[in-house]
């Protein structure tokens, strides 16, 4: 699918705020609201926005810990460890790396005791190791800084 620069603009748009209303997509990039919507259709339809999300302050709903766990498998067999991301409510993305370890998964926990209940279930599919962080910045779509 081609993507002209009309599509750009309203792809940026909406991942500023995907609750934006077509007709006002439309007054910033001088389209209708129904051409805006036949737009926004036809990017949904080839897959380019494949959904529609919510950002959080995880910290306010309990969860201000966020580490990142990069994964070292005991095994060849990544069936059992896949299960186990997909059962664990504390890991919110898990990505499969190349170079230094296997997987890298984002946790989110309440604390540290959590975290290290959560590392204790995760040593039966492999080794680890972690980096804490702390929150510094908002999603990208979030800053007012443009540069």
């Amino acid at each position: 699918m081609e993507l002209d620069r009309i599509d750009m603009e309203i792809i940026r748009l909406l991942r500023e705020n995907s609750r934006i209303q077509w007709k006002d997509i439309g007054r910033m990039v001088f389209l209708t609201g129904q051409a805006v919507a036949g737009r926004i259709k036809r990017l949904e339809d080839a897959g380019v926005i494949r959904a529609y999300t919510l950002q959080v302050d995880e910290e306010k709903l309990g969860k201000p810990l966020l580490a990142l766990v990069i994964v070292f498998m005991k095994s060849t067999n990544h069936t059992a460890f896949h299960c186990f991301v997909r059962s664990e409510p504390a890991v919110t993305e898990a990505f499969r790396v190349s170079g230094d370890g296997r997987y890298s998964l984002k946790v989110l926990t309440s604390g540290q005791t959590e975290l290290s209940e959560f590392l204790d279930r995760l040593l039966q599919h492999g080794n680890y190791r972690v980096h804490l962080y702390s929150f510094i910045l908002p999603a990208k779509s979030c800053w007012s800084i443009r540069c």
